[in-house]
């Protein structure tokens, strides 16, 4: 699923990188109408973003669930059925949404970005070539934020589906579990094996969040299920 949605958005990053590099940078007053042209491409994209988004969401939540099952294949048919029956819909309207803002950040983003490094030029011409090659690097800086968005909301998603399904069963928290590699952060690691209380998600390197919900987290919340 990272991989797709990383193609799909790679995709926006190709399109502003072919945007900026169809002006003359070299010409201040092309600059205003880059900006101008990448605003309007993100308010074309919602519909794009809303559809992409969807059948990404929808997939990791099937995934989900039978994984659920899987795991659950040696418990009572009631609690395979509250799997089954989970309300996930609320959960599933907030990451879509969330997706479809990102998504459309793209190039809004990069529009605002241009138009810094524009004011830049205007306050230190002595700079303008620098402004120049920092304005065509645009496409470049849209790929790793493309890639950065994928990698951290397919994760940040399935722990977000995994914690709406683990509370429906009357969980209270997680282990947190690490993908136990050399490039787990040290932060990261020192959770490994950890309890987490699903309403006190951890602060770690100053921001909060559960396993697999931080920036270019690979780790995952293995849920505890009281069992009677």
């Amino acid at each position: 699923m990272e991989i797709e949605y990383s193609r799909q958005l790679r995709k926006i990053a190709g399109y502003i990188d072919t945007l900026v590099k169809g002006f003359d940078v070299n010409d201040p007053r092309s600059h205003a109408l880059i900006v101008s042209s990448l605003n309007q491409y993100g308010d074309t994209l919602h519909h794009w973003a809303n559809h992409t988004a969807g059948r990404i969401m929808s997939d990791i939540a099937l995934r989900d669930e039978k994984t659920w099952l899987i795991y659950a294949k040696d418990l009572s048919y009631g609690v395979r059925e509250q799997i089954r029956n989970s309300d996930i819909s609320a959960v599933y309207q907030q990451l879509l949404a969330e997706q479809v803002r990102l998504i459309k950040s793209l190039p809004l983003e990069a529009a605002q970005r241009i138009h810094d490094l524009s004011t830049r030029a205007l306050i230190d011409g002595g700079r303008a070539k620098e402004v120049v090659s920092l304005i065509m690097a645009t496409g470049h800086v849209s790929l790793g934020r493309a890639n950065t968005i994928a990698r951290t909301e397919i994760s940040r998603a399935a722990s977000v589906f995994i914690q709406s399904r683990a509370e429906h069963l009357g969980s209270d928290g997680y282990i947190w579990r690490t993908s136990n590699d050399v490039d787990v952060r040290t932060s990261h690691k020192d959770m490994n094996a950890k309890y987490v209380a699903w309403n006190k998600p951890p602060t770690l390197d100053r921001m909060t969040g559960h396993a697999g919900c931080l920036p270019n987290c690979r780790c995952y919340p293995e849920p505890v299920i009281p069992l009677d």
